[in-house]
């Protein structure tokens, strides 16, 4: 129990009962919104508005009432002792669920990797089709022109005249199949920057690997020898923990594969170039200057977790950054890996809850976007807010789950 000594609680109404109870726990950000409310009274002296307006008297009782979070009331501690001992037992109970929860988990876990097994054959047909090593059976023309009629009404199926010369043009397996997926992915897109979509074009296959030693899997990104680096997989290994509270699996810390940049195509830096005169001779000379730049393989860098106690601005950036980074490997594991196709052909766009935009209609939302400082009438900038607003909602990429 928290120690509350020497801050007043107590209304000063006396109709107003305070018996301890968990509905009447210590309001205890009262001191802090009284002091507000006299720092807005339009009727304060000058003399207190100094006292309420003093951010070392707010930061003090900030932390005060910082440490009442989750502080009992004592309505527990009042009751009698028999009553306590029931509380107590139930405490044990809810022990025994979580040890229960625990078990649950670990065995869904190794459900998963026993179905992952299942899923392997499917997997690599589907990477032999791509990557043109395999052509599909009839069977699979056949079933899988029934299931594009019936999503699509303008599928066009069947054999037409100039069906040979299509064959002898076309390109083995389907070009830019993963680049196409990711792409159509909103969250990853954004990754992707125009530098990016050249080195790419190179993925041939997005897998998943269980890990055995301890709880946790790995991404392999599997690359075509290419004039960017060297690595042929670029993996990314996410690891668990069980949580002692709930019992379920949660991301512990990750770690990526270190690429080995080709120098002429490094995607991960920039070369600045700018010129410098020199005061004297006046001449001048040209400074090359490299500078990181914003990349989609930023996603397999190795980013340690910040001290528990390092509160800084910049660490919590790099918390959020990881955050975000366990966001993407769930739509990796359990999105984007398993309906592959679905985010080639954009039909993962209609069950995730987004709409598809054509080109046209993205140009102009962009022509918005770019507009935003110019100044407009209040009119013209209601419907650009209502555009943005509509676009960016429909945009949003799908909550990503926790195992």
């Amino acid at each position: 129990m928290a120690d509350n000594k020497g801050l007043d609680i107590k209304s000063d109404d006396k109709n107003v009962d305070t018996a301890p109870t968990p509905q009447n726990t210590p309001i205890f950000t009262a001191p802090l919104a009284a002091a507000a409310a006299a720092g807005n009274s339009e009727d304060e002296d000058e003399d207190s508005a100094p006292r309420v307006n003093n951010p070392a008297l707010l930061n003090m009782l900030q932390g005060r009432l910082g440490s009442l979070v989750g502080a009992s009331s004592g309505y527990v501690e009042s009751l009698p002792k028999v009553v306590r001992e029931r509380v107590d037992s139930l405490r044990y109970l809810q022990q025994q669920h979580v040890a229960i929860d625990k078990q649950m988990h670990l065995e869904i876990y190794e459900l998963e990797k026993k179905f992952s097994q299942l899923y392997a054959p499917l997997y690599e047909r589907r990477t032999a089709i791509v990557a043109g090593q395999a052509e599909p059976t009839e069977e699979e023309k056949v079933e899988g022109a029934k299931i594009a009629d019936a999503e699509n009404e303008d599928h066009e199926s069947g054999i037409k005249e100039d069906d040979d010369d299509d064959e002898e043009e076309a390109a083995a397996g389907i070009p830019e199949f993963w680049l196409t997926a990711l792409n159509n992915h909103p969250q990853v897109a954004e990754l992707i920057t125009e530098r990016d979509q050249e080195a790419v074009k190179f993925l041939r296959n997005i897998s998943l690997e269980y890990l055995t030693a301890e709880p946790g899997f790995k991404l392999l990104f599997e690359f075509a020898e290419n004039p960017f680096f060297s690595n042929s997989v670029l993996v990314k290994t996410y690891y668990y923990e069980q949580s002692e509270v709930s019992g379920i699996l949660e991301f512990k810390g990750a770690e990526g594969t270190e690429i080995n940049w080709k120098p002429e195509n490094d995607l991960s830096v920039t070369i600045e170039t700018k010129k410098q005169r020199h005061k004297t001779t006046n001449r001048t000379r040209v400074v090359k200057k490299t500078v990181p730049s914003k990349t989609f393989f930023s996603f397999f860098t190795t980013v340690a977790e910040p001290e528990s106690d390092d509160e800084s601005e910049g660490a919590e950036e790099v918390r959020d950054s990881i955050e975000v980074d366990y966001e993407l490997a769930e739509e990796f594991k359990d999105k984007i890996i398993p309906n592959a196709v679905d985010w080639f052909t954009g039909k993962a766009l209609e069950y995730e809850g987004m709409e598809q935009y054509d080109d046209e209609f993205m140009d102009d939302y962009d022509d918005y976007e770019e507009d935003d400082d110019e100044e407009d009438s209040d009119e013209d900038d209601d419907k650009d807010d209502g555009l943005s607003r509509s676009v960016k909602e429909a945009a949003e990429p799908p909550q990503c789950k926790n195992q």
